[in-house]
C-alpha cells in the first residue's frame, strides 16, 4: 500500500469524505426532523382535508413558509391531527422586562381562515397576559373588524411580541405585574416547557421549546454583592483593628484645649485689673487659628471692664475733692479758717 502513494492518498480522501458526510448528517438532524415533520403534516392533511378548501390551502402554505424561513424570535407548528390548532413560542422583546423569556401559547384558527381572525392563548406565566385564557388583541377574534386576510400566523406572532411591553389598559386577559416580577418569570420560563393538553401537544411543545433554547442567548450570571449591613460591619471591624487612626488624630489636633484657653483668659483679666489702662495697654496674646473662636468673646469684654474701673476711680476722686472744698468753706465760715490757713 505504501509503495503506491496515489492509492494511499485515495484511501485517505475516501475516509475523510465519509467522516464529513456523517458529521453533516448528525449536525443537521434537527433540520431534517423538522422537514420530515412538515412533510408528515402535509401528507396527513392531504389524506384528511380537502386541499381545495381555501383555509386548508392557506394553512399548508404557511406551514411551508414557517419551515423554510425560520426565525430566532418565534416558532409555531400545527398539530398533526388538527392543522387548525397551532402551538407557538415567542421570545421576549429586547430591552424590556420580558427579555430572554420563552413564552408558549396556543393559536386556534377558524374554519373561515384567513377571512376571520384567530384566537390566542398564553400557556407560560408572564405577568402581562393570563394563562389559558383567550387574550384581547387587535389581531385576535375579539376585534374582527381590524383583521386583514393578508395577515398570517407569522404576522400575528410578530404583533404579539410587540404587544408584550405595552400597557394593558384593563384589556380582557391582561395582567399588571411589576417589572421585577416579570423579569423573574422570564428567567423561570426557560427552565421547562409548560404542561398542556394531550401527549401529542406536549411533544410538540417540548420540541418548540428546545428549538427556542438553541436560538436564545444565555442568561448572564448575576454577581452577588455583599449586603449594606455586611459592608458597614466590615468597615467597623477595619476601624477597630487598625492600630492608629490618622483621621482621629487629626481631629484631636484640631480640637482646642479648654484648660489652656481658660487660664489665658483668667491671666489677662488679672493683668487688666492691676495695670494702668493708659500707660500699659493690653496686647492680646497670639492665638492659634483653632482658638480664635473661643477667645474672641473675652477680648471684647476685657477693655470694657478696664474703662469702667477708670471712670469709677475718677468719679470717686472728684467726689472727694468736692467734699474737701465744702469742708474747707464750712470751716472758714465758722472761724476756723485762720488755723487752717496757718497750717497750710
Amino acid at each position: 500500500l505504501y509503495s503506491h502513494p496515489p492509492i494511499f492518498f485515495l484511501h485517505i480522501h475516501h475516509y475523510r469524505c465519509y467522516f464529513f458526510d456523517r458529521l453533516w448528517v448528525y449536525g443537521d438532524r434537527r433540520r431534517r426532523r423538522r422537514q420530515w415533520q412538515r412533510l408528515r403534516v402535509i401528507d396527513m392533511a392531504e389524506d384528511k382535508y380537502n386541499l381545495k378548501n381555501p383555509a386548508v390551502k392557506r394553512i399548508l402554505q404557511e406551514v411551508k413558509e414557517m419551515q423554510s424561513n425560520p426565525s430566532d424570535d418565534f416558532m409555531s407548528l400545527p398539530l398533526e391531527e388538527n392543522i387548525f390548532e397551532w402551538q407557538f413560542a415567542i421570545r421576549g422583546p429586547r430591552d424590556s422586562e420580558f427579555e430572554r423569556g420563552i413564552y408558549h401559547g396556543r393559536i386556534q384558527l377558524p374554519a373561515e381562515y384567513p377571512f376571520k381572525p384567530p384566537s390566542f392563548m398564553l400557556l407560560t406565566p408572564n405577568g402581562r397576559f393570563e394563562t389559558q385564557t383567550k387574550i384581547c388583541l387587535s389581531i385576535s377574534n375579539h376585534h374582527p373588524e381590524h383583521w386583514q386576510p393578508s395577515w398570517s400566523v407569522r404576522t400575528a406572532l410578530v404583533a404579539l411580541i410587540a404587544f408584550m411591553p405595552t400597557s394593558p389598559n384593563g384589556a380582557l386577559g391582561s395582567l399588571e405585574y411589576t417589572k421585577e416580577e416579570r423579569r423573574v418569570l422570564a428567567i423561570k420560563s426557560r427552565d421547562v416547557a409548560p404542561r398542556y393538553g394531550t401527549p401529542e401537544r406536549q411533544k410538540l411543545i417540548d420540541e418548540i421549546h428546545d428549538y427556542m433554547l438553541s436560538k436564545a442567548p444565555p442568561v448572564p450570571q448575576a454577581t452577588t454583592s455583599p449586603a449594606p449591613e455586611e459592608q458597614n460591619s466590615n468597615r467597623e471591624d477595619e476601624v477597630q483593628e487598625s492600630p492608629e487612626n490618622p483621621s482621629n488624630e487629626a481631629t484631636e489636633e484640631r480640637r482646642p484645649n479648654p484648660s489652656v484657653a481658660d487660664t489665658t483668659t483668667e491671666e489677662r483679666r488679672e493683668l487688666a485689673l492691676d495695670a494702668d489702662p493708659v500707660q500699659a495697654p493690653i496686647e492680646p496674646p497670639a492665638v492659634r487659628p483653632n482658638e480664635h473662636r473661643i477667645l474672641h468673646t473675652p477680648q471684647q469684654s476685657i477693655p470694657r471692664q478696664a474703662d469702667d474701673r477708670f471712670f469709677t476711680w475718677a468719679a470717686v476722686g472728684f467726689t472727694i475733692a468736692i467734699l474737701a472744698l465744702l469742708i474747707k468753706k464750712f470751716m472758714k465760715a465758722n472761724g476756723h479758717g485762720a488755723v487752717f490757713m496757718d497750717e497750710s
